[in-house]
């Protein structure tokens, strides 16, 4: 599965016993924009956005909310099934996303109860520190029966690359290998998918330094590492998503 950016470096503590991963968009844009990048052109599997996509189009009729949704991943994809979503992220690059878009935290969300036919919380959740706390927003904007979705990676996440991410193999705030306990906490599990799996396949080493970039090493950094691997280099992605109701 393909996914949206991941940082490396971890910040606040969560009940789970992991930290929260740092929120670094708005000071370093060019890491989210190389993450980004990589998923687009070296992605073997597809992004797991169009998947979700076609499942809420399916299965839904009312409102989406796209929460942490950033410039729109999700939303441009529901868009090609005719449908539309609002998208709401705390980060200044929300303002690109496809309208209508708001800025806000997921915390304390600007919308009355009940109104929200689905909420997709797609590679988020692990950036607050107490992710429960999004998640009961989450229930409070649902409607009675109306569908949730996150995913999430796992703390084992690119394995090829363990010997230089940052904090590789400790748990974080909101990691495939708690997700789906701390969502039975809010709504009713339905389905979980999990992937360990070749997902990203590198060419050369010009597309390993984007990836290590898009994973949290800096750019001089990034540069520096990429040419300890012989290319291409086939990456592992593991992680899961997680499909529930409110009851």
């Amino acid at each position: 599965m393909s996914q949206a950016p991941e940082p490396a470096d971890h910040d606040h503590q969560d009940r789970s016993g992991g930290g929260a991963l740092a929120a670094d968009f708005d000071h370093d844009p060019e890491r989210f924009a190389a993450n980004q990048l990589a998923t687009q052109n070296f992605s073997i599997v597809g992004d797991v956005h169009d998947r979700v996509a076609d499942r809420l189009a399916k299965i839904t009729n009312g409102p989406i909310l796209d929460l942490g949704g950033g410039n729109g991943t999700l939303a441009k994809s529901l868009a090609e099934h005719c449908r539309s979503a609002i998208v709401v992220d705390r980060a200044e690059y929300v303002r690109s996303a496809p309208r209508p878009a708001v800025q806000a935290d997921a915390t304390r969300l600007p919308f009355r109860s009940e109104c929200f036919a689905a909420v997709a919380a797609l590679w988020m959740l692990y950036y607050l520190d107490r992710p429960a706390v999004a998640l009961t927003e989450s229930d409070r904007v649902l409607r009675p029966g109306g569908t949730f979705v996150a995913c999430t990676s796992s703390r084992y996440n690119d394995p090829e690359f363990a010997s230089v991410l940052p904090h590789w193999g400790e748990p974080f705030s909101f990691d495939a290998e708690t997700a789906p306990e701390i969502i039975s906490d809010h709504f009713t599990i339905t389905e979980v998918i999990t992937w360990d799996t070749p997902a990203v396949r590198l060419p050369d080493s010009a597309a390993v330094a984007l990836f290590l970039r898009g994973r949290g090493l800096s750019a001089d950094e990034a540069s520096l590492q990429a040419g300890r691997w012989n290319v291409p280099l086939t990456v592992t992605k593991r992680g899961c998503l997680i499909w529930a109701r409110r009851g």
